[in-house]
């Protein structure tokens, strides 16, 4: 498909579309038709064009007890999408623009969000059990019987369409890739982040790097870039033994 040419007739109306549901903690996703409700001021919604698995997703599937295990909810935080409609007062984004949804906030004007040091967003990082960002416990997803179903960490792209805040977005060119683009939502960025934000890592570091799944392998590109002279991969598992 053409990333840049998408059009809707659907701006200012709910879409009904296929999404999965994790009905209970545990439980196998089930493939349901839901709503997607229009997107409030500072929302846009996003047709996904592609998503992944992360852990994360997997912890919070196994999640029983806890303010955080609230089900129904839609998974899913590793995407890529195009922007189908846009809320009131959103600057910066259009229909088309292809976009990648973040779990971390960014409000661009607190003093963290300013300064280089910083990523944590002093104004909207405290809080992790809402739905919507600005809205609180409101949901922009209903099933068939018009039930409530959960936002999963801001994004929630298990889902033909979504619906995030633009402190979640980040626009991206529609040249790269969209199965490699989806990853970098979360494990480049936090690996990636680990060697240069936490790590600090400077032209002829030695890195060891422990675990080469997604993070790692981010760890290691992060290492690479900011010039480190040689880089150790350690893994358990046998089948990332070359790898390493």
């Amino acid at each position: 498909m053409d990333k840049t040419s998408f059009s809707s007739c659907n701006k200012g109306k709910p879409i009904r579309c296929k999404a999965a549901i994790c009905r209970k903690a545990g439980e196998a996703l089930v493939i349901e038709e839901i709503q997607v409700d229009p997107p409030q001021a500072y929302e846009v919604r996003i047709k996904i064009i592609c998503t992944s698995l992360c852990h994360t997703d997997i912890t919070y599937w196994k999640l029983t007890h806890g303010p955080r295990a609230k089900f129904p909810k839609i998974l899913g935080h590793e995407a890529v999408g195009v922007v189908e409609s846009i809320g009131e007062h959103v600057d910066g984004f259009k229909q088309g623009d292809v976009v990648l949804p973040v779990f971390y906030p960014q409000c661009e004007e607190c003093k963290d969000c300013k300064s280089p040091k910083s990523n944590w967003c002093a104004r909207f990082c405290d809080d992790f059990l809402s739905n919507t960002r600005r809205y609180g416990t409101s949901s922009r997803f209903k099933d068939s019987s018009g039930e409530i179903i959960h936002h999963h960490i801001y994004v929630s792209s298990f889902s033909e369409y979504t619906v995030v805040d633009i402190a979640h977005l980040v626009k991206i060119s529609p040249e790269i890739p969209v199965h490699k683009a989806a990853l970098l939502s979360c494990c480049v960025s936090t690996g990636v982040g680990a060697a240069w934000k936490v790590a600090g890592v400077e032209e002829g570091s030695t890195v060891a790097i422990f675990g080469l799944g997604a993070v790692g392998l981010a760890v290691a590109e992060g290492a690479r870039l900011h010039g480190a002279s040689k880089i150790i991969g350690v893994d358990l598992n046998p089948d990332k033994f070359e790898i390493g």
